[in-house]
């Protein structure tokens, strides 16, 4: 979640206002006299923030996922103990799939408005 919140910090916020017929946006700034006019992409605050929950969301839902990873690949089982080990990974494995949505919207699209 910190590389979220470092990348957010760079935003910048500018009210203006969108036309609801042509689409058309202005954002009213003192003119300097220097002014060029340039192409700008700008995206809706709440389209911004929607994709950010989805990617901290992710990030969650990751460390989760690295956590079980690392437990898998550092148990070593006893001798004679494969089955009791294998069954604890499974079990271990299936809490953390209960945690999870079935399908996971929020990770595996891409999300456009």
């Amino acid at each position: 979640m910190n590389d979220v919140a470092t990348w957010t910090e760079g935003v910048e916020i500018i009210e203006g206002w969108r036309c609801v017929g042509c689409g058309r946006v202005e954002a009213s700034r003192p003119c300097i006299g220097i002014c060029q006019d340039r192409r700008a992409r700008l995206i809706e605050l709440d389209h911004l923030v929607a994709a950010l929950e989805r990617a901290e969301a992710c990030e969650a839902r990751l460390s989760v996922l690295m956590d079980f990873v690392r437990l898998v690949s550092a148990t070593r089982p006893k001798l004679g103990g494969e089955q009791a080990t294998l069954a604890a990974l499974r079990s271990r494995a299936q809490a953390v799939l209960a945690g999870a949505p079935t399908q996971a919207p929020f990770c595996n699209q891409a999300t456009r408005a």
